[in-house]
């Protein structure tokens, strides 16, 4: 074999894992990823301690009609601090989690130098980005993981566990209550990627991981501003943060679907245009410059 021929020679699949696994690696070796995994931790504590006091104090979580939903059903099962966390964290907290990793997956290497030593590697710039987007998903399932299991951990230290009833009126057990737990999670996860794909795509386009981070974060507040318009009811459906809160839907007996369903879609249409747009724009970029 020439030494041309193993010039051009593709990455093994053996190396490219390890490509993969690097980069989930360095997501995770950050302080600002885990200071932000503390934070998520800590929603869950600060949510249950508030209800456990108010409860003892003789009052009832969620009589004031205001706070997360399935506020007034933690005094009854520690479960739904689980569902509350979630549904507390998803609108801010999560995704901007989410959207600081994403901004600075690209940004943050172009602007320490790093990036360029990266591509001398044999992966090319497609593996590296598939990398990196990946490894933001990796960091939305951790994320969301955290808050669960924070939730869980601090619920069942506070309140009691049994039985769940469903928003439909339905009683399930304790053991199908945790399976929708854990769907009620992934759903969650999967809510994040559309914000994932526009910070990777927004990463792209600057070399200075602090300015794609602020402007992540800044067209995430302006979408769910957005989203709260009447007016803009015909574009509403295309935007992220619309159907966040479908997950509730697996909490009914039996489940409704739709929601669920066009909510996963429209993640699945950002991550394709995103992604796309992400992908042409770091293929043509002068890493050099």
């Amino acid at each position: 074999m020439s030494r041309a021929e193993t010039a051009v020679r593709p990455p093994s699949p053996l190396w490219q894992l390890s490509l993969f696994r690097s980069e989930v690696g360095t997501v995770f070796r950050r302080w600002r990823t885990l200071a932000l995994l503390g934070v998520l931790a800590a929603v869950p504590v600060l949510v249950g301690i508030a209800v456990k006091v108010e409860t003892d104090g003789g009052g009832t979580a969620g009589d004031g009609g205001g706070g997360p939903a399935f506020l007034s059903q933690i005094t009854n099962n520690g479960l739904f601090l689980v569902f509350t966390s979630l549904a507390a964290t998803l609108p801010f907290f999560l995704p901007m989690a989410v959207g600081v990793v994403a901004g600075d997956s690209v940004a943050g290497e172009a602007g320490s130098g790093t990036l360029r030593y990266l591509l001398v590697a044999p992966a090319g710039r497609t593996r590296l980005l598939c990398a990196k987007f990946v490894s933001t998903l990796v960091f939305c399932c951790a994320a969301t993981l955290v808050v669960a299991v924070s939730a869980l951990t601090v619920g069942a230290l506070l309140f009691p566990l049994g039985e769940v009833t469903l928003i439909s009126g339905t009683t399930v057990s304790f053991g199908e209550g945790l399976l929708r737990a854990l769907a009620v999670a992934g759903v969650v996860a999967a809510s994040l990627v559309g914000v994932a794909a526009l910070g990777l795509f927004v990463s792209t386009l600057t070399g200075s991981g602090i300015a794609a981070m602020a402007t992540t974060v800044g067209l995430l507040i302006t979408v769910q501003i957005a989203d709260q318009f009447p007016q803009l009811h015909a574009v509403q459906p295309y935007l992220f943060p619309h159907y966040w809160m479908s997950f509730s839907d697996l909490l009914r007996q039996p489940v409704y679907w739709d929601e669920v369903l066009d909510n996963l879609g429209v993640q699945a249409l950002y991550a394709a245009v995103f992604g796309s747009a992400a992908w042409a724009r770091f293929t043509a970029k002068d890493i050099t410059a």
